[in-house]
């Protein structure tokens, strides 16, 4: 089956407005590894060198690292690191790849990613409106604002796997991978 020139053309731009708020969140969430090093560090030389561990390192690096992990998901999807067992998935044809993943992704991903995000909605809400802080800590950090990354995320990854899905049909109807314009399997 081949795919005129226009088509391909507005599937590119399709994909690419669909990856960017993905790619965009993904990047700038990196920067949040730069803050999570620096308690981690602060708190080794404050606890090895000087006898005096802090309070808030370890909140501050739980924090850090749960919204960088969440944040670049989506982002990951559209580079296609996520982790696979791919052994027997790599010696199938680009065609049976997409239909393989179009089927797990409209019969497992859809429904995964509407239900973790309409659950973790209520559950951010409801951690804002009694101004929820972590009790198990000495400082009783706010948690509300991490639990707002859970929605956030669902929704992102939500958006990320429509443009999977139409990376897979892609596939499947041209038996070639989807590449973006640098070459780049995504």
């Amino acid at each position: 089956m081949a795919m005129s020139a226009a088509a391909e053309r507005r599937l590119r731009t399709a994909t690419a407005i669909l990856d960017f708020p993905g790619r965009l969140v993904g990047k700038a969430a990196a920067w949040l590894i730069v803050p999570m090093v620096g308690a981690l560090v602060y708190e080794v030389i404050a606890r090895f060198g000087f006898n005096s561990p802090t309070m808030w390192a370890y909140d501050a690096t739980f924090m850090l690292y749960g919204a960088l992990f969440m944040l670049g998901a989506a982002w990951t999807l559209g580079r296609d690191s996520h982790v696979r067992a791919d052994f027997l998935f790599a010696v199938l044809s680009p065609r049976w790849q997409g239909v393989i993943d179009a089927l797990f992704t409209l019969l497992l991903f859809f429904p995964a990613m509407y239900f973790f995000t309409l659950a973790t909605f209520d559950y951010a809400l409801t951690s804002w409106m009694r101004g929820e802080r972590i009790p198990t800590s000495p400082m009783m950090p706010i948690i509300y604002p991490l639990k707002t990354v859970m929605p956030v995320t669902g929704a992102l990854l939500f958006v990320q796997g429509v443009s999977e899905l139409l990376k897979s049909l892609y596939s499947v109807a041209t038996n070639r991978r989807f590449r973006d314009e640098e070459g780049a399997k995504l």
